[in-house]
């Protein structure tokens, strides 16, 4: 088994890669799918034109349909985005693709915690992704960015999510606030959020802080020992970056404004050049250890990214609006640097203005996230990056159910009303020879809409009857004034 295992795995080394080694111009329907098989990368119609420039495009169309018929090939996409890839299950004959050690899960050590290493399901379509992306970089097709992956997709029309997917991510993600002030869980879970996804993102770029040491850093101000400067510079850029998120999260929207602020604050201090910061890129980047070759050209990068956030604004699912985030943008490239972290901070706002639970990161491996990011760089594949962040999400709601049930809630609408209801506790005390009662009714009815009178005047009785001298600053009220209604009015509401 293992000398079969070898020579299958020197096959897909030395197997011919397209635009690399063409092959014979034998005109044939099994020569087209030997061009797919091998290349273990989409192909379009073009692509395949380019190959077998002596096949008429009618006549590879109709072969094309029956490769697709025959369940040897697979067609994703539609129009001009439409493309080619092997069967995985046929292809599994040859084994080519499926290995021993994926069958059904992606299996990772965790180096920072006791317990067994994570397993993340994978779907069937990963695993080619995956089969192509573990291939030595030199036998990998070099590749450069695609706009029709970007053209292509059209907002809540197509879906990188499919609807079960989206269902199960709101049956996961709905932490019963959705009528809520947007950010309010957030709010309500700042200071962990801070850490853990600071902490976590971080992880994914190769920081060694620990999650204690980010606790100690986030809420003390103590840098931890041995660690370099860039570590610490790196935490804290990821706390103001969320802080940013969660004080603008009604305002904010993916437009320049926000991704470009967002990528300022997180790249501070980080960048060779400050001027880089918030900045799109002028100059040509390289990917480690892979073969895309991102976008050059300031003007051009510029107006596919206008084209990216007027899609990403136009998406109305806040979960599908988060996963384009997290292809698209570290797909262009924008940015000197920093793409991917800011891309994984822009993926939490809509989720943020839903007051749906964020996503934290925790517990990926760094392996797979870079894994999953090549496979949308080199192949314009989403499904590996895509079950990573179910597995992904779920594991954060998991963290944050708990924590949410420790928490006591702000009520909505004495949070709507604060001000308010603080305004007329000060009017009622301040006027102590006048009638409670009497008083609240009347700023009540001139104040607050007529369904909702009743509850807002019950919310000030409330706190007129809770008010005692360690309160009172609350409201602006001076001593003397509280003593003096207390004299006349305490009992009168108790």
């Amino acid at each position: 088994m293992e000398r079969l295992w070898r020579k299958i795995i020197n096959h897909a080394i030395i197997a011919p890669s397209f635009r690399c080694s063409r092959l014979p111009p034998v005109n044939s329907i099994n020569n087209v799918y030997q061009t797919i098989f091998n290349t273990f990368q989409p192909l379009t119609v073009a692509d395949l034109s380019a190959e077998h420039p002596a096949i008429a495009r009618r006549t590879l169309q109709r072969w094309l349909k029956q490769l697709v018929a025959d369940g040897k090939v697979r067609a994703r996409g539609e129009g001009r985005g439409r493309h080619y890839v092997v069967d995985l299950n046929h292809s599994a004959a040859h084994g080519l693709i499926l290995r021993d050690d994926y069958p059904r899960y992606w299996l990772f050590s965790d180096e920072d915690r006791d317990t067994d290493p994570p397993k993340i399901p994978l779907s069937e379509d990963s695993k080619d992704i995956l089969g192509y992306i573990e291939r030595p970089v030199h036998v990998r097709i070099p590749v450069g960015y695609q706009r029709d992956f970007l053209d292509a997709y059209e907002p809540n029309v197509t879906f990188y999510l499919p609807e079960p997917i989206r269902n199960q991510l709101w049956r996961m993600g709905d932490m019963e606030q959705a009528s809520k002030i947007a950010g309010t869980y957030g709010r309500g879970i700042l200071s962990r959020l801070m850490i853990d996804l600071s902490w976590a993102s971080s992880h994914l770029e190769g920081n060694t802080y620990s999650r204690l040491d980010t606790v100690k850093l986030i809420e003390h101000g103590q840098a931890a020992s041995g660690k370099t400067v860039m570590e610490t510079q790196m935490i804290l850029n990821h706390k103001a970056a969320i802080e940013f998120l969660l004080e603008s999260v009604k305002e904010a929207d993916f437009n320049r404004y926000t991704l470009l602020n967002l990528h300022s604050i997180l790249s501070e201090n980080l960048l060779p050049k400050f001027i880089e910061g918030g900045r799109i890129r002028q100059h040509a980047v390289g990917i480690g250890k892979s073969v895309y070759r991102p976008l050059i050209g300031e003007a051009h990068i510029s107006e596919v990214l206008d084209s990216l956030l007027i899609k990403a604004r136009a998406i109305t699912d806040p979960f599908e609006q988060s996963f384009f985030i997290m292809v698209h943008l570290p797909y262009l490239q924008p940015f000197a640097d920093v793409n991917k972290r800011t891309s994984r901070l822009a993926a939490n706002l809509p989720l943020l203005r839903a007051n749906l639970c964020p996503l934290a990161f925790l517990g990926v491996p760094e392996q797979a996230y870079c894994r999953s990011i090549l496979g949308v760089y080199e192949m314009t594949r989403v499904e590996l990056l895509r079950d990573l962040y179910l597995w992904a999400y779920e594991r954060s709601v998991e963290e944050y159910r708990s924590l949410r049930q420790e928490l006591s809630e702000p009520d909505p609408l004495r949070l709507r009303y604060r001000l308010i209801v603080k305004g007329m506790v000060y009017q009622v005390v301040a006027a102590a020879d006048q009638d409670a009662i009497e008083l609240i009714e009347a700023m009540v009815a001139a104040e607050v809409k007529p369904e909702e009178q009743a509850v807002v005047k019950a919310l000030v009785i409330e706190e007129l009857r809770q008010l005692h001298e360690g309160s009172i600053a609350r409201y602006r009220l001076r001593p003397a004034q509280f003593s003096a209604w207390q004299a006349k009015h305490y009992r009168t509401l108790n």
